[in-house]
Order: structure tokens, then C-alpha cells, then sequence
């Protein structure tokens, strides 16, 4: 595929993006892609299962683990969906920063202050709130700043706090589950950084990867981070390879792949195979509908990117609709009560912290510019 430099000093690919004369001149871009809706419904579908979860302690009536026979629940899905747009997007942005150094410095800033907002508000709100302890003895355990401590350095085992359950049950107490794929993130990042530098970020070496993380999906891996990530590296792989493969341009995301595809993952599903297809067709037809320039897009971050804050809010919110409702509610109403609550804290933490620790590279802190598209910084 053609490629032409960016006002911003990166390259953005003419198949999706084009390039717009502004009012004095200068250049501008025009993002043609989905990717915002996608996470943010790949945020709302984490919610929507957690709900389930949470407001019945279980996920039989999960929908996609009806429709799949128990192999997996919509919020699994919506991490798969995660994973691929940033195997995807971080390749691009490795390829489009001029620094590794730089490259490591934005996927930090991207991932640890919205993290560190969210823990302070744990810490410091949620827990004094639910604790059955007293305020100073709550305050006193070390219990309290371990917590805060090992999950600022995504040490995601330490997932309680004194005193504090939300409604009893074996993950009652659990403050907040879903981190549990942010260190498996963070070694992805690491990985592709560790490949790029020694310039093997190339499609042999990205369907290598897919091959190895289609095999680990065979494999119980979950017992820890590192093995966590081996068994997503599938998902991540995929991006990497749809973006190297990118040259094909518009033929590459054609409906009649996108119908195979689709064939191919429900075919999947009575061969028991769901998730390990999914690491195929299901990370194509993501990108399919990420890119397709024949779909409308939408504005889905007209109001901010609040897909990671949806993430990493959305289930301590959901335990706490669940507790203060005394753990009676259904699971619609946890899901009614806390998807607007989380979408105004997710809104709040990316106004207040999330959009000012971004990257500002000089080309990009000028106002009449605009970052190249899908780059995910």
C-alpha cells in the first residue's frame, strides 16, 4: 500500500486516511476508521458479562456462553477484541515513532496514570466506604498500600483489601478483576519493543508469533502474568500480522473475506474451537470492521477515549451497585446502575488524567495539526 508522511512526522497509509488542506494552509487528517467504537463496545461487553458474574456468581447466562456452549463469555470476547486492535495499532505506532525509547515512554504513559487514578480511588474511596473495619485500623494494615503498591507495578495478585467484600462469595472481596490483562499487555509491548529494536518486526516473524499463541491457546497457561500473555499473544499476533499485510490495502478487508471469516468462526463453535478461531477469523473480522472504508464511520470518542477508564472502572463500580443493593439485584440492573456511573468516571479520568499524560511530541502539541490517524497513542 502506498504510505505518505503525516504532518506530524508519522507515516499514516492513504488506503484509510487522507490527507486535508485547512483554512491557512496547513495539513490536516481525516481518521477513517472504527476503532474507538470497537473498544468502546469491547469496554461495554466486559461490563455487560461482569454483571453476570457479579449480580449471580456465575456465567451460565452469559449470552456468548450460550450461544458458544460454555467455551466463552462476552467479556473474554471483548479482550480478544483488545488484543488484536492493539497488535495492530502498536505495531503501527512502533513503526511511526522515530525513538524505541520514545515508543516505550508512550505505551507507559498510556497504560500507568489512568491505572494509578483508578487504585487512589480503590484505596482511598471504595475500600473506606465497604470495609467493616474502622477507618484507622482500615488505614493502619499494610494490607491497604500493598494492594495500592503491587498493582501500580502491575503485580495484579494482590486483589483484595482489609475488610472489604462486597457481597459474600469466592470473589466477593475481589476489588478489581479485570486487571489481571494489564501486565500481559505491558510484556506485549515489551515483546514487539525487544523486536523492533532488533528489527524483527516482519511477517514471517509475526505469523511465527501467531502460530505459538494459537498453540498456547491449547494449553492452561493462566496461573500467571507471563503465561496469561502467552495465551493472548494469539490475538495480538493476528494484528500484527493483518498490519504488515496492510499493502494489500483495501483487498485485504473485502466482504467476501469477511463472510469466510465469518463462516469460519461460526463453523468453530460445535467443533469446540471458539476461542482458538477467534485468534483467526474473529481478530480479522475486528480489523474488517475497523478499517473497511465502505462502512460509515462513527464518533465514538467524540467525548474522549474512555474505553480504558470503561475497563478498568467498570468492575469496582459493578461491585459496588451490587453491595449497596445488598447483593439483591439482577444482573440488568447492576449492568443499568453501572455503565452510565462508570462511562462519567472513565470520562472524568481521561479529562483529568489520561489525555494530559499523553505523549506530546512538538509536531502534535500544535493546535492546527491533528495526530496521525489510529497510531493508538
Amino acid at each position: 500500500m502506498p504510505v505518505e508522511r503525516g504532518p506530524s512526522g508519522g507515516e499514516c497509509e492513504a488506503g484509510f486516511t487522507r490527507c486535508l488542506q485547512g483554512h491557512h494552509g496547513e495539513r490536516r487528517l481525516e481518521r477513517h476508521n472504527n476503532f474507538d467504537l470497537l473498544r468502546l463496545l469491547a469496554a461495554l461487553s466486559v461490563i455487560f458479562s461482569h454483571a453476570f458474574l457479579l449480580a449471580e456468581n456465575s456465567q451460565d447466562h452469559d449470552p456468548l456462553m450460550i450461544l458458544t456452549g460454555g467455551q466463552a463469555i462476552l467479556g473474554l470476547a471483548g479482550v480478544f477484541v483488545f488484543f488484536t486492535i492493539s497488535g495492530y495499532l502498536i505495531s503501527q505506532s512502533f513503526d511511526t515513532t522515530p525513538s524505541p525509547f520514545v515508543f516505550l515512554a508512550k505505551r507507559a504513559l498510556r497504560i500507568f496514570p489512568g491505572l494509578f487514578g483508578c487504585l487512589i480511588v480503590c484505596v482511598l474511596a471504595i475500600g473506606p466506604l465497604v470495609t467493616n473495619l474502622p477507618m484507622s485500623e482500615y488505614l493502619a494494615k499494610p494490607e491497604t498500600w500493598l494492594f495500592l503498591l503491587h498493582n501500580a507495578v502491575l503485580d495484579i495478585h494482590y486483589n483484595r483489601l482489609p475488610g472489604v467484600v462486597f457481597w459474600p462469595g469466592n470473589i466477593g472481596g475481589i476489588v478489581n478483576g479485570p486487571l489481571w490483562s494489564l501486565p500481559c499487555e505491558a510484556l506485549l509491548y515489551l515483546m514487539l519493543f525487544g523486536l523492533g529494536a532488533c528489527r524483527l518486526l516482519t511477517l514471517p516473524v509475526s505469523l511465527i508469533l501467531l502460530a505459538t499463541g494459537m498453540l498456547c491457546l491449547q494449553i492452561d497457561l493462566v496461573d500467571n502474568s507471563f503465561g496469561s500473555a502467552l495465551w493472548l499473544l494469539g490475538f495480538f499476533a493476528a494484528g500484527m500480522c493483518l498490519y504488515r499485510l496492510r499493502r494489500f490495502g483495501p483487498h485485504l478487508f473485502a466482504w467476501h473475506w469477511a463472510l469466510l471469516a465469518l463462516i469460519g468462526l461460526a463453523l468453530s463453535i460445535p467443533a469446540g474451537l471458539f476461542i482458538a478461531a477467534f485468534a483467526l477469523f474473529g481478530s480479522y473480522l475486528v480489523l474488517y470492521l475497523a478499517l473497511n472504508r465502505r462502512l460509515p464511520v462513527v464518533r465514538a470518542a467524540r467525548f474522549g477515549d474512555l474505553s480504558y477508564g470503561l475497563y478498568i472502572y467498570g468492575w469496582p463500580v459493578e461491585q459496588c451497585v451490587v453491595y449497596a443493593t445488598g447483593a439483591t439485584a439482577p444482573w440488568w440492573v447492576v449492568f443499568a446502575i453501572a455503565a452510565p456511573l462508570t462511562a462519567a468516571i472513565a470520562f472524568l479520568s481521561w479529562h483529568l488524567i489520561e489525555k494530559r499524560c499523553r505523549w506530546q511530541s512538538r509536531a502534535a502539541a500544535r493546535p492546527a495539526l491533528a495526530p496521525a490517524a489510529a497510531t493508538g497513542d
